[in-house]
């Protein structure tokens, strides 16, 4: 883990402005840390009608932006983070905060519910990429 947060644009600007705030902000992180892939949480198709539409607005600024930038998009359900990181698909959000901090060693900071739902993100795709390597080489 280098660094975890959330990007927060202003909740009273318009719709336009608050995505194009997601792409700069993603993209002055990727200027940053040059990641080879991104691992993004498919959407939980329980939410409700508004909450998955603005959901999805959100994720189509990022993954524009990745794909813009050439950058492997690797999605995963919530189902397989939590069971990733707690070993049963359907832990609490406290169950998966609080075991990504003891897999991550966070002694200092708390993780806010969505540093930590993205943070578990990333050990599933760490934990995948590592299994998907075996597969590849030893068949």
């Amino acid at each position: 883990m280098l660094r975890f947060g959330r990007f927060s644009p202003p909740a009273k600007a318009q719709l336009g402005t608050r995505l194009a705030g997601l792409a700069i902000a993603l993209d002055a992180l990727l200027d940053q840390l040059r990641p080879v892939y991104a691992a993004l949480e498919t959407p939980f198709q329980g939410l409700n009608p508004r909450s998955l539409i603005v959901l999805s607005q959100a994720r189509g600024a990022l993954l524009a932006t990745l794909a813009r930038r050439g950058i492997e998009i690797r999605e995963y359900t919530p189902t397989e983070v939590k069971s990733a990181v707690s070993g049963y698909g359907r832990a609490s959000k406290d169950q998966v905060n609080r075991m990504v901090r003891e897999i991550l060693s966070i002694r200092d900071a708390v993780p806010s519910p969505d540093a930590a739902d993205a943070l578990a993100v990333a050990i599933c795709c760490a934990n995948r990429s590592r299994y998907d390597e075996l597969v590849r080489v030893h068949g």
